[in-house]
C-alpha cells in the first residue's frame, strides 16, 4: 500500500489568461455526476479577467470536482485545457502506477466515500487536499495494473455504447 501522494500530485499548473481556451475549459458545472465525464459547453464562458493566470490540465490528468464529492464527478482528460479552481487535477508522477488503473481506483465508491468522510464543510463540502493525497492505494505489479485498468475501461465503453443504442431505440420507438 502507498498513499496517493506517493505516486501522484495535485497539479497547480496554470497558463496565462491570454492563451485561455474556452473550448477545453472544465468547471464543476460541466462535469456530469456519477462518473459521467464532461460536457463541453461552447456557449457558456466563465467570467475571468483579462490578466493573470488560470489553472490548467494536461491530457491524461484525472479531473475531480472538489465541491460536493457525493456527486462523484470525475473525468480522465483526453486533451489539454483549462479548469476552474474547484476542479482538482491529479497527475501520476511515478512509473509504478498505470494511469487507467489509477483512474479506476479514483472513480470507485471507496474513493468518493473517503473524500466525503475527510471533507470540510456541511452545506457545500469540499475535499481536503491533504487527506486526498493520503488516500491509500493498493499497488500491484504494473502488468496487472494495465490489465485491470484496460479491462474495466473496455467494459465501461461497452456499457456506454449499449446505453447509446438503448437511447436510440427508445427515441425511435416514440416516433
Amino acid at each position: 500500500m502507498v498513499n496517493l501522494g506517493d505516486i501522484a500530485i495535485l497539479s497547480n499548473d496554470s497558463v496565462d489568461v491570454n492563451v485561455f481556451d474556452f473550448d477545453n475549459y472544465i468547471s464543476t458545472e460541466n462535469m456530469i455526476p456519477n462518473r459521467g465525464g464532461v460536457v463541453f459547453s461552447h456557449d457558456k464562458h466563465p467570467k475571468i479577467g483579462n490578466t493573470g493566470k488560470i489553472k490548467s490540465y494536461l491530457k491524461n490528468d484525472i479531473l475531480i470536482s472538489n465541491i460536493r464529492p457525493y456527486f462523484k464527478k470525475i473525468w480522465k482528460s483526453d486533451r489539454d485545457g483549462t479548469r476552474s479552481g474547484d476542479v482538482l487535477s491529479i497527475r501520476p508522477i511515478s512509473n509504478k502506477i498505470d494511469i487507467n488503473y489509477l483512474y479506476v481506483l479514483l472513480q470507485s465508491d471507496n474513493f468518493f466515500e473517503y473524500m466525503m468522510t475527510t471533507s470540510k464543510g456541511t452545506k457545500m463540502p469540499r475535499g481536503d487536499k491533504k487527506a486526498i493525497l493520503s488516500y491509500p492505494i493498493k499497488l500491484v505489479n504494473i502488468n496487472e495494473q494495465k490489465k485491470i485498468g484496460n479491462q474495466i475501461l473496455m467494459l465501461e465503453k461497452k456499457m456506454e455504447m449499449n446505453k447509446k443504442i438503448n437511447d436510440n431505440l427508445f427515441c425511435c420507438s416514440l416516433n
